[in-house]
């Protein structure tokens, strides 16, 4: 059990200027660096660098050297397993460390960053370390003189962008399973989250990966990003984050080499109660979680909260009770329960979609506000508005913050036009003790994952990719190594 004490030795230690991870070793940046600043307090915790295109193309050119000699590429899969069984050791060896140390940068809560980030990070990278050699080619039924074989073989270089709300779980979901097929990656973290990624590197390097197959390039993604999707000499690119960046990914695709874009662009993800769900109170506790915790910077969040009209009063009230009952401060504090928002710029945008959705009629049942203010820090009230119609910008618009916008519907068929009702597609709930109900909205609502009776906790065993403009590919499972792998087929005659 991790104490408070614990906590707080740990995070009043120092965090040194912090340089590029290219080749097995720290580069530092020819540009100025970029500050870090917490958004817990305010305070100023230390600079990354702030590579240039040079120092990306350096980074891309270390991945492809590793690639083409085989350092990596070609060492039997018990190898590679055994060093991705090693990294999962050293994060787990490393969890509080690099939890706190993620903490301090993006601001998520003790509980959910030590859960989804470290451990889940060490379990995405033990999952892909057992895959690696129960994945095999295939034998295609042919006639009896010719013998098809299809291969699996790893792309090359992969390049990942990883966002600033969950960077090390997010980040091994593209890092472990590129890495167990055999590919060299660089990575680029957020600007306002690449601590824990840059301390990731050090400890993949000390399990054993070897020089050049993972390299960390950090900075300003207008400069840093752009060029590693301009690159010529990346494969694929894996990234998640927004819609807008998503399609400038696309456009530097078809400016350079085609390389294979997968993209999770977020959602607005419905949570559809029905009258006859199972345990209403529960449902509203595990909704409000589902929208609340991490500040709502999560992208599955359910943030588009559709109500049976008969209970929708009550409902909402339980709903209230739960909202206000959480107990928002400090990240590091073990009595909190939800954390910052990740930066000044974020929590303004949380706020001014707010202010219009107020503006559009909707009305604000509780929270609206910035709140600690005294602290430094970046804090929102847990925020629910009612009278949202499906015709305002809070219904449409992805807040990524403590926002629930809640809408009534009547019958099931409203309740399926309304969830379908977003360009989005990632997520959805849906609670009722009908079991065929459950399934005709399973089938019903465009999401690539439709969670019953609960909000959230899939594991690796299965997928989570986005329907519509929520993206393509999936991160997780098996089917996530697909991204990383090309298909080559051979023909031969007997």
């Amino acid at each position: 059990m991790t104490t408070q004490a614990e906590i707080d030795a740990i995070r009043a230690e120092t965090i040194a200027p912090q340089s590029l991870f290219i080749d097995g070793k720290q580069v530092a940046g020819s540009a100025e660096p970029m500050g870090v600043t917490s958004p817990i307090d305010g305070s100023d915790l230390t600079t990354i660098a702030n590579a240039t295109s040079a120092e990306v193309d350096l980074a891309v050119a270390s991945a492809r050297a590793a690639f083409n000699d085989g350092r990596w590429s070609n060492l039997p899969p018990a190898a590679r397993k055994k060093i991705l069984f090693a990294i999962a050791d050293g994060i787990e060896a490393d969890a509080l460390a690099l939890s706190i140390l993620g903490i301090r940068d993006n601001g998520t809560e003790f509980a959910m960053a030590y859960k989804a980030e470290a451990g889940s990070a060490a379990g995405t990278f033990r999952y892909y370390a057992e895959a690696i050699d129960k994945v095999s080619g295939e034998i295609a039924p042919t006639a009896s003189n010719t013998l098809g074989l299809v291969h699996h073989e790893p792309v090359g270089v992969v390049g990942a962008i990883i966002p600033w709300n969950f960077p090390l779980m997010i980040g091994a979901w593209k890092l472990a399973p590129a890495l167990a097929a055999g590919n060299s990656v660089v990575l680029k973290p957020a600007e306002t989250a690449s601590l824990s990624l840059l301390h990731l590197a050090e400890i993949a390097s000390a399990a054993g990966l070897p020089d050049g197959v993972f390299n960390v390039v950090t900075g300003d993604g207008r400069i840093a990003g752009d060029a590693l999707a301009r690159s010529m000499d990346v494969d694929v690119l894996a990234f998640t984050g927004s819609g807008v960046t998503g399609r400038k990914l696309l456009e530097a695709s078809a400016q350079s080499n085609l390389k294979r874009v997968y993209l999770e662009l977020g959602g607005k993800s419905p949570n559809i109660v029905f009258a006859d769900a199972p345990d209403l109170d529960q449902a509203a506790k595990v909704s409000a979680a589902g929208i609340f915790r991490n500040s709502g910077q999560v992208c599955v969040a359910g943030s588009r909260l559709l109500v049976e009209r008969s209970i929708h009063d009550d409902f909402v009230a339980a709903l209230k009770q739960h909202a206000e009952a959480l107990r928002v401060g400090d990240p590091l504090d073990l009595e909190t329960q939800i954390g910052a928002v990740n930066s000044e710029r974020q929590l303004a945008g949380n706020l001014s979609l707010t202010a219009t959705a107020i503006k559009e009629g909707a009305e604000v049942i509780t929270g609206g506000a910035r709140i600690l203010g005294q602290t430094g820090g970046t804090y929102m009230a847990p925020t629910i508005l009612q009278n949202v119609l499906r015709t305002n910008t809070v219904f449409r618009s992805e807040v990524f913050g403590p926002v629930l916008a809640v809408t009534p519907f009547d019958s099931e068929e409203e309740a399926i036009s309304l969830a379908n009702d977003s360009d989005l597609g990632l997520a959805a709930g849906v609670w009722t003790a009908n079991l065929s109900r459950a399934h005709r909205m399973i089938r019903a609502v465009q999401a690539g994952v439709v969670h019953v009776n609960t909000y959230g906790g899939a594991d690796n065993t299965v997928p989570l990719g986005g329907h519509k403009q929520s993206g393509n590919g999936s991160d997780k499972s098996l089917h996530a190594l697909s991204k990383y792998t090309n298909l080559k087929t051979a023909w031969i005659q007997l």
